[in-house]
């Protein structure tokens, strides 16, 4: 009997073109679909499905995907067996039969991304893939300032990259926070919303390290906003910061 299991997934995604399955590319989907299909030995191909896609180089300490297996197997076997096939720079660490009405995208109600920004003077050769790298002068106070502007309900049509084929760019921030790392030299943010655009939050990280800096007024958010142009909020954060912190369902 078909038993729908959800898992959920850590992965470096530095040796990763991204999440989702692309022709003779190493992706996240393609390399779990192998190992799952490799351990049901069934005719029907297995396909999973994400709370949602992660870009070439982006981190995820909890995605959460679901799929259909053939055999009867627990969660903790499927865990085991699962992590005995798969590379060392993906893991799941936990999983869970869910009823058939469960879907990893479209049940999701919010996610929570976290970005890491170093602060050292060049580039740390051990942090390189892990997090963004911003060397120039921050006033904390100023983003610190600037962040109640993130939170609410708006039009994100200034953070979303030009590849997004979302014509609906309103979404909603639930929390917004910043905070400096001193004994690792880093900045911290994180964003906990309902559902974000192509690029969001690296568009967003690198307005708010502008603000930091002075290049941008404490409140441009409000302004970019009405807006609504991508051509006023140019920079996008480095993938290598992002990661996918959790997954939120009811």
């Amino acid at each position: 009997m078909t038993k729908r299991y959800m898992i959920t997934l850590a992965y470096d995604g530095t040796n990763f073109a991204g999440f989702q399955a692309q022709p003779k590319q190493r992706t996240v989907q393609s390399v779990l679909e192998k190992a799952l299909n490799k351990m049901s030995k069934f005719d029907d191909y297995i396909t999973i499905y994400g709370s949602g896609r992660t870009d070439s180089g982006v981190h995820a300490l909890g995605q959460v995907i679901h799929f259909d297996f053939p055999h009867d197997i627990s969660p903790e076997g499927m865990l085991k067996g699962l992590n005995s096939m798969l590379p060392l720079d993906c893991e799941v660490i936990d999983c869970k039969i869910v009823s058939d009405d469960f879907h990893a995208r479209f049940t999701t109600h919010g996610k929570r991304y976290m970005y890491r920004v170093s602060r050292s003077w060049f580039t740390d050769p051990f942090k390189r893939f892990y997090t963004g790298h911003y060397k120039y002068p921050l006033d904390i106070k100023r983003i610190e300032e600037a962040m109640p502007d993130v939170v609410g309900t708006h039009d994100f049509s200034s953070f979303v990259a030009s590849g997004s084929q979302t014509k609906d760019h309103v979404r909603t921030i639930y929390e917004a926070t910043v905070r400096e790392d001193k004994e690792n030299n880093e900045v911290i943010f994180e964003f906990y919303g309902n559902g974000f655009l192509y690029n969001q939050v690296r568009i967003m990280v690198a307005a708010l390290l502008e603000i930091g800096n002075g290049k941008r007024p404490v409140h441009d958010f409000l302004r970019l906003y009405e807006v609504k142009d991508r051509n006023e909020c140019r920079e996008t954060a480095p993938a290598s910061g992002l990661y996918l912190k959790k997954v939120y369902y009811e």
